[in-house]
């Protein structure tokens, strides 16, 4: 059957990408469909899931704006897509993580299979004791503010599937659900609660900071955990100067750092 549809996608590959989501557990989404009301009806399911990404005819709904508490009294809001989504986004997750991993730097830790917050730590301890200065930083509402284009144009350098690309484009236009019912048209950003989201955003912190970290300030180690990171410096002087062209280079590319 799949040699009629315009779109190649192996039937296990799905349900391998619901075996997936299921061990991340996470709510319904806007249709209020739980894992378990999903998987009892699990073949039916993941054939139309199958079916709708074969043909082109898959298409997302909105995600569910969840707000979550942050320690500094704020919040974060989560677009939380629905179970069908999820799925489907596991789906590109594992088809192009693979390729894309592979450019990332050794630096680079966080959301990334086999690296963890620990390794991080450990690696920034070990270059505190040979330079003297760090420069921290935090990017400000980084899944809220990726632009799309810039984000595009690094998808279309790794990733070969365009059923691949046509539904990461999907995903990044599909509007949020508020608690009221609103709906939020969205121009940037790709949603934190999204499978798919993290790859993203790393992929777009890749050419935004590591790239051009390692080719602007060769000289200097950094380390990089999703939206933050840090730079080793030798004196105060050039901490200052690192501090300024990148806040320059985040605002090349629309994005600023948290306060």
């Amino acid at each position: 059957m799949s040699a009629t549809k315009p779109f190649v996608i192996d039937k296990w590959l799905v349900y391998d990408a619901f075996k997936a989501v299921k061990a991340n557990a996470g709510s319904a989404g806007v249709d209020r469909q739980s894992l378990e009301d999903f998987e009892a009806d699990l073949k039916g399911n993941l054939y139309k899931v199958w079916n709708r990404m074969s043909s082109g005819s898959y298409f997302p709904d909105p995600v569910k704006a969840v707000a979550i508490p942050k320690k500094n009294g704020g919040e974060r809001i989560l677009g939380v897509p629905t179970v069908a989504d999820r799925v489907a986004q596991m789906v590109v997750k594992q088809v192009i993580e693979p390729g894309i991993e592979s450019i990332f730097l050794p630096d680079s830790y966080g959301y990334r299979p086999g690296k963890s917050a620990l390794d991080a730590v450990g690696v920034t301890r070990e270059r505190c004791w040979k330079y003297d200065w760090v420069l921290e930083f935090d990017i400000k509402g980084l899944f809220d503010n990726i632009d799309h284009d810039l984000l595009q144009r690094a998808l279309q350098k790794h990733v070969k599937s365009d059923w691949a690309m046509l539904y990461i484009d999907r995903w990044l236009k599909a509007p949020m659900q508020l608690k009221d019912g609103t709906r939020v048209e969205r121009t940037r950003g790709t949603p934190q609660g999204g499978v798919v989201s993290p790859v993203l955003a790393n992929l777009f912190l890749h050419y935004t900071f590591d790239v051009w970290m390692a080719r602007t300030f060769p000289q200097l180690p950094w380390c990089r955990y999703a939206d933050d990171g840090l730079v080793h410096c030798r004196t105060e002087q050039e901490a200052q100067a690192v501090k300024a062209a990148l806040q320059a280079r985040l605002a090349e590319c629309h994005l600023n750092t948290a306060s």
